[in-house]
């Protein structure tokens, strides 16, 4: 009996990539494959190019060289609509959330479902709130709840739970654990999974190595601009990772 062997196309895939500010060379020929479901941890230290090869893929930045292919397919970012449109979602570590505006209106900014006249659905944002609420465990008791009322893992929350209702393929998360409680940084981390359950692939960028550790399946590793290492999560431990980001930063 022949065993039957699947190959999983990458649903992102990066060749080449560089990217100049000036006379600063921010990424210097960039590989980078993310695959269906998978969660990649980017780590590097500060300046080794992780926000800018970030916002070539979201589309705040165009790459000079190199090319960038979604689901085997050749594409060029011209704004972060462009990406948003193929199911691209970051979720920077300022979360883009108004703290006094409701749950329900933070997930929904900007894509605010209309009734007839274009008048704001607001029954139909705030039943839609709490089922992506739900299904990410969020106990949350109404999506009308103020954003500034909310613990930092709950902010979280409800960014994450904004790119699930609006079916993200790959969700981009800078620092999601970011200065949060130990209770806190294990509840985003159940979110992170979440979304890896739901089949969306995620890129989790985090100096605190040992979160990059427990949820990711594989991890690149940056330094100068350039990938210096891309390692399966199981295959290392945080002394190895913490001494590739050292000798890659600063040499040995």
């Amino acid at each position: 009996m022949t065993e039957t062997i699947e190959i999983t196309q990458p649903i992102l895939q990066m060749k080449g990539i560089h990217k100049w500010f000036g006379r600063v060379h921010a990424l210097r020929g960039v590989d980078l494959d993310i695959n269906p479901g998978e969660i990649v941890g980017l780590c590097g230290d500060n300046g080794a190019g992780k926000s800018t090869l970030i916002k070539v893929i979201s589309g705040y930045h165009a790459a000079e060289q190199g090319t960038m292919s979604w689901e085997g397919k050749e594409v060029r970012f011209s704004s972060p609509h462009n990406a948003r449109d193929v199911g691209i979602e970051t979720v920077y570590q300022e979360q883009a959330l108004a703290p006094n505006m409701s749950i329900a209106r933070n997930i929904f900014m900007g894509r605010e479902p209309t009734r007839l006249l274009g008048l704001m659905d607001k029954k139909a944002m705030a039943e839609e709130s709490m089922e992506a609420l739900t299904s990410l465990g969020l106990r949350i008791r109404s999506s009308n709840t103020l954003v500034a009322t909310l613990s930092g893992g709950q902010r979280q929350g409800v960014a994450i739970a904004r790119v699930i209702h609006f079916k993200a393929r790959l969700v981009i998360l800078d620092e999601p654990t970011i200065a949060l409680a130990v209770k806190e940084v294990r509840e985003v981390l159940e979110f992170v999974r979440h979304l890896k359950s739901e089949g969306a692939a995620v890129i989790f960028i985090s100096h605190t190595l040992p979160h990059v550790l427990d949820v990711t399946d594989r991890i690149m590793v940056m330094a100068h601009g350039g990938k210096i290492a891309d390692i399966v999560t199981s295959e290392t431990d945080v002394d190895d990772l913490s001494d590739i980001i050292v000798r890659g930063t600063y040499g040995d």
